[in-house]
């Protein structure tokens, strides 16, 4: 991996490390350049700052889950940190090839949400959060996290089948919307796919959590505390869940009807000390090890993780993964 060039010569260089004397820590930096925020400039203003602390090299991703290749590459290879520059989707894969290993991750963000940044308290200016990782450079002390798991999956905030899921799909697909209309385009792609394929008859799932199966058209497993952000919104489904209890949590929707069901579910997603878990077509499923989730009607199941869609399945098998992964924050 070769240094970009520098084309920011400007920005005032820190000093170095003191806890590498003689050296400075190696950071493997992963650009998402397609991400809604990220540019070729920022990305080199972003690297020439962090050049002062630390013995950086920056890789560009160039297809989907390339994130995942390179940090399972880094692995042994003398990193001391990786760093995911882009949207929560390029973090998930990102976490998925350091899950399990020694080797600790942080994050610019780049996305329009950045879910986790806010969860960790890193800042979700691009700006504030470089001068954040430059303040940590002193002492880069992981912690560990718990991820969740489905089909082998990592995710590190949520993970949905059904309805969420056929909304992220189209949204991927619309680069161009998501980057300009931000969350007025989610909004718009849920009332698409509602009338799309879920106001008639819907795909019918069941989920399976021990002995207890509860049918429904929808179903969100949850590792941490919110599901996501609408602006500066937190929105919460699931029960009784954090990002270092080692369980995760499940929400499934039993029913899907615009005008028996969207107001109260609006209004539970928006109140401030409300849960979609609390609708009455809500079941809810907390601090559990496993669970699984599965097609009643012979359709495939849509599934997303971390607000990326990942493809139809048959069976989404969902579990807990304690303190899995190492960050810095």
């Amino acid at each position: 991996m070769s240094h970009p060039t520098v084309i920011e010569p400007g920005i005032a260089a820190a000093e170095p490390h003191s806890a590498f004397p003689g050296t400075k820590p190696r950071m493997l930096l992963i650009v998402n350049p397609f991400a809604t925020t990220v540019s070729g400039r920022l990305k080199n203003l972003v690297v020439y700052a962090l050049r002062g602390r630390f013995d950086i090299e920056a890789v560009e991703t160039q297809r989907p889950n390339h994130a995942t290749e390179l940090t399972r590459q880094a692995i042994g290879e003398g990193f001391d940190l990786v760093v995911s520059f882009g949207g929560d989707g390029t973090l998930n894969e990102a976490a998925n090839g350091l899950a399990g290993s020694s080797l600790p991750l942080s994050i610019l963000p780049g996305g329009s949400t950045n879910v986790v940044c806010r969860m960790l308290g890193i800042p979700t200016d691009v700006v504030d959060a470089t001068e954040h990782l430059l303040q940590l450079a002193d002492d880069l002390t992981p912690r560990p996290i718990d991820t969740g798991r489905v089909n082998g999956r990592h995710f590190l905030f949520s993970s949905g089948v059904g309805i969420d899921a056929d909304v992220t799909r189209w949204v991927d697909d619309h680069p161009r919307l998501k980057a300009r209309g931000g969350d007025a385009t989610f909004t718009y792609a849920a009332l698409r796919s509602y009338f799309r394929d879920y106001r008639g008859k819907p795909p019918m799932l069941e989920v399976q959590v021990g002995d207890q199966r509860v049918p429904g058209v929808s179903a969100i497993v949850q590792n941490s505390d919110p599901y996501t952000y609408f602006r500066k919104t937190p929105l919460r489904v699931c029960e009784d869940i954090a990002m270092n209890d080692g369980t995760i949590s499940l929400t499934s929707m039993q029913r899907a009807s615009l005008m028996l069901d969207a107001p109260g579910i609006l209004y539970r997603l928006f109140s401030r000390n409300g849960r979609l878990a609390q609708h009455r077509q809500a079941a809810s499923f907390p601090r559990i090890q496993h669970a699984t989730v599965r097609s009643l009607d012979g359709r495939g199941l849509p599934l997303e993780v971390d607000g990326d869609y990942i493809g139809h399945t048959p069976e989404a098998v969902y579990e807990a993964a304690p303190d899995s992964l190492l960050v810095i924050a």
